[in-house]
């Protein structure tokens, strides 16, 4: 317990070190709210509270056969490997089934959100927004989207912002999915200092454009094809697969989800990723934060539209006197 806590400790020093660090998790509390079990941060109060006896009795309280889902794989005989799980497991008492948790969002509200950091010469940028499930009939509309917008070297994003304009060092994201709540909708850039606003005007333009100057059937064509191209990887080993459908198990998907992800992306339409475009992606919706030093803007972020401070310092552990000072 006491090298954890520490070691946790030490992480909560350091949290504020990295530009883009700050703001996955600053993003992460626009997008689900502060308090939400998706953008919750450790604090030293929250983590030196924990005692011994708290890991105990959670235990105790959630690890129970029903509510646990076994996989394995290998080079065995099934029948031989399920009677010695039987015999290993077996007489494991049942337990309390698992209630899972009302996790209310509370999304910030769209505007200008600003992390002051005087110790670098660029910028970290955040649109944010909440995503869809995998299970939104819309999700392979959006993977097609969201690769042929943000999706890598050849997207639209970073050939136009990166590429062309030289605004961004890199840039990409699109209309994020998780299995059991929403995704978070991101976009991301970094880019120097002298060019923030800029940039973030050039990235609004981008989303701007979507209406008169859609998803072309090209960029559909190639974003497809990288997709497909890319989807055996990611599942090109026994353990890579049996992960994968355990945690359609987990979240009650079809157990054929996987071999469904390949047809329903090859039956995407232009019509489709413009509608999904349409629906999801709102630049009036967007929470914008930046993270760097605004002495070294281009113009006053202000000039965009009023803007919330965002504090980012560490409060100090319990007992100790004082204000923990931002750490830049």
């Amino acid at each position: 317990m006491d090298l954890a806590q520490k070691e946790a400790f030490d992480a909560i020093s350091r949290r504020n070190d990295d530009l883009n660090a700050i703001a996955g998790r600053e993003a992460a509390k626009l997008a689900y709210g502060p308090k939400s079990s998706y953008a919750r941060t450790e604090e030293y109060s929250t983590i030196g509270a924990v005692s011994r006896q708290d890991l105990v009795s959670w235990y105790q309280a959630s690890v129970h056969p029903n509510n646990i889902i076994l996989g394995v794989v290998g080079d065995f005989d099934s029948a031989a490997m399920e009677a010695k799980l039987r015999a290993a497991f077996g007489g494991w008492a049942k337990g309390p089934a698992w209630k899972k948790e009302d996790i209310q969002f509370q999304q910030a509200k769209p505007g200008y959100y600003l992390v002051q950091k005087v110790d670098v010469n660029q910028s970290a940028i955040r649109m944010v927004a909440l995503g869809i499930t995998r299970d939104n009939p819309d999700y392979y509309a959006v993977e097609v989207f969201n690769e042929a917008f943000g999706g890598g070297f050849s997207s639209r994003l970073f050939s136009r912002l990166r590429t062309a304009k030289g605004l961004a060092y890199s840039v990409g994201g699109g209309i994020g999915s998780a299995f059991d709540h929403p995704g978070v909708e991101r976009l991301s850039m970094g880019t120097k200092s002298q060019s923030t606003v800029e940039a973030i005007q050039g990235l609004f333009e981008e989303v701007d454009s979507l209406s008169a100057n859609p998803i072309s059937n090209e960029e559909i064509s190639r974003a497809k094809d990288s997709i497909l191209n890319s989807f055996v990887f990611n599942f090109d080993s026994p353990d890579k697969v049996l992960r994968e459908r355990m945690a359609y198990e987990f979240y009650k998907y079809p157990a054929d989800f996987l071999e469904r992800y390949r047809t329903g992306i090859e039956k995407v339409q232009p019509a489709d990723v413009a509608r999904v475009a349409n629906k999801y992606l709102h630049k009036n919706q967007l929470a914008v934060l930046v993270v760097g030093n605004s002495a070294d803007f281009d113009k006053p972020l202000s000039s965009l539209g009023p803007v919330t401070p965002v504090d980012i310092s560490i409060p100090p552990p319990p007992g100790e006197p004082g204000e923990a000072k931002p750490k830049q």
